[in-house]
C-alpha cells in the first residue's frame, strides 16, 4: 500500500483539492497570504497559482516539496504532474 502524501494546496483550488483527497491524498488547505515558510517542510507537495509561487519564496525554502504551478492546468493535470513528482 502507497503512503498518503501530505499536500498542501492554496485555498482558492478547492476543485484540485477535493479530486487529490478523493484519490488518497492528505490535503490541507493553506492561505498563501500568510507567513508559511516556517512549516512548510511537513508537507510532500505543494500545489500553487502563479502568483503565489514567488511571492511566498516557496522554492526558496528549506524543503523535498515539489512545487506544482496549477496555472493553466486542468485538475487531471495536476494530479499527472504530482504522481510524476512524487515517484
Amino acid at each position: 500500500m502507497r503512503m498518503k502524501h501530505r499536500i498542501a494546496v492554496e485555498n482558492s483550488l478547492t476543485p484540485i483539492r477535493d479530486f487529490l483527497s478523493e484519490k488518497g491524498y492528505n490535503v490541507d488547505n493553506i492561505d498563501f497570504s500568510k507567513e508559511y515558510s516556517k512549516g512548510m517542510d511537513k508537507y510532500d507537495a505543494v500545489v500553487v497559482t502563479g502568483l503565489s509561487e514567488n511571492f511566498l519564496g516557496v522554492e526558496d525554502t528549506n524543503t523535498k516539496a515539489v512545487v506544482i504551478d496549477a496555472k493553466g492546468l486542468t485538475t487531471e493535470q495536476v494530479y499527472g504532474r504530482l504522481e510524476g513528482g512524487l515517484q
